[in-house]
């Protein structure tokens, strides 16, 4: 696959091509986020336990985390318009199936069902973030990156939360749940069409498209830096992945925050994220660097972040305006990250697709981790234990991007090194 050239520029200098599909990721993720803000509480007020409800999230994650890692060597494989068509299909049969299983209080329906809409969106979204990868000039890549994670966090948290916000009390938790279909459907065809036949899929035999399934893995091992930036990506929405299922009920039950502010607070720190998303990627390109952005606005500066969002109602109480400021310094410290998909990229320039699988993977997989943390110690240790892990997840990835250099930060610092040696000598 190669950059796009000879086309109209718009945001950015990026094609205008491209802005199409960045709009398509958006209306897509608005259908895939309308429920997460409030159907963890909702299943509560149905008779579900916490536990049950992150059981439900973390099948989907774990469903999530698979599709996340094939979404990138499919796509090497077979092209990124066949993956997003499929992921389109798939998330499709699993949410209106979903749907009926949750009108009946089925949980035994809702577990595979809902584990199934977690092959759609990555199958989908991940797709054409190769396809992005591969398509921008080097010198603006971290910017279309951040730019796709704008438009993805602006339809999954933005609109995804302020559209629920609005809409329940007219059409209530079903019928948001039917408008979802409307929202993937029009932002599906829309990428489909984006990316036409323009899809940069390898050709090849069978055997070869094999080794290209397995490269996730085998990557790791021969580039272990790939497996470190895996691990920084999974550690970065592990945190912020957990918290709609038991921080609302915390707000809830201990501030008296109700559904619909508590929506507003989570619309508004992602709506703050989308402003950083494109300033930080942009300010990390042009003079602070790929690798310090992620280690100390992104890592260190989430860790923080998250205590000051738990310590805030225990000093404010139910102050709303406090809370929500809160929330968007959250936000912007969760930009920081967005370079890690250009530093990993980075490493194996012959391998992208290989190790944009590894940070899918991470990325779907934190949604696996979460829940799971939240159902192993929300009983044990509380809200404030589950949030005090959560914020020495983040402190751990700042001290595993120690590791992360780029090869012209090594080659620096080898010239440094034979520079002190040679004075040293002399």
């Amino acid at each position: 696959m190669k950059a796009i050239k000879g086309t109209k520029r718009g945001l950015f200098g990026l094609p205008i091509t491209m802005i199409w599909g960045y709009l398509a990721t958006m209306i897509f993720m608005v259908g895939d986020g309308l429920e997460h803000g409030w159907l963890s509480p909702y299943l509560i007020e149905q008779g579900f336990t916490v536990q049950q409800s992150a059981t439900l999230f973390m099948a989907y994650g774990g469903v999530l985390a698979i599709a996340s890692y094939f979404s990138g060597v499919l796509t090497e494989a077979w092209g990124a318009r066949k993956v997003m068509v499929l992921g389109m299909i798939i998330w499709l049969i699993g949410h209106i199936a979903f749907i009926e299983a949750l009108q009946s209080i089925n949980y035994s329906v809702m577990l595979p069902t809902y584990a199934l809409r977690g092959f759609g969106y990555p199958l989908f979204c991940y797709s054409f973030l190769v396809w992005v990868t591969y398509r921008s000039p080097g010198k603006v890549l971290a910017t279309a990156i951040g730019v796709f994670w704008a438009a993805w966090i602006a339809g999954l948290y933005v609109i995804g939360s302020y559209f629920p916000a609005f809409m329940l009390p007219k059409i209530g938790h079903v019928g948001l749940l039917w408008s979802a279909v409307a929202w993937v459907l029009v932002g599906g065809l829309i990428g489909i069409y984006v990316v036409g036949r323009d899809t940069g899929a390898k050709k090849g035999n069978p055997k070869e498209k094999f080794k290209s399934l397995i490269s996730g893995l085998t990557i790791c091992y021969e580039n272990p830096k790939v497996a470190i930036g895996g691990i920084v990506r999974t550690i970065n929405t592990t945190g912020i992945g957990a918290l709609p299922i038991f921080f609302p009920l915390y707000l809830s039950s201990e501030y008296g925050f109700s559904t619909e502010q508590w929506l507003q607070v989570w619309g508004t720190m992602w709506l703050a994220n989308i402003v950083f998303d494109i300033v930080i990627p942009y300010v990390s390109d042009k003079w602070l660097g790929w690798r310090k952005t992620v280690m100390w606005i992104g890592s260190f500066g989430s860790g923080v972040m998250t205590l000051v969002l738990l310590y805030t109602p225990q000093v404010f109480g139910g102050n709303f305006w406090m809370m929500t400021l809160a929330g968007v310094f959250l936000g912007a410290a969760l930009t920081g990250y967005v370079p890690i998909t250009a530093i990993v990229t980075s490493l194996a320039p012959d391998k992208k697709g290989s190790a944009m699988a590894v940070v899918n993977f991470g990325a779907g997989l934190s949604y696996f981790i979460a829940p799971a943390i939240v159902g192993a110690f929300i009983g044990s240790i509380g809200v404030e234990g589950v949030m005090w892990v959560f914020a020495i997840l983040y402190f751990i990835s700042a001290f595993l991007m120690r590791f992360m250099k780029l090869p012209h930060e090594e080659k620096q610092k080898q010239k440094e090194n034979a520079f002190i040696d040679k004075d040293q000598a002399s």
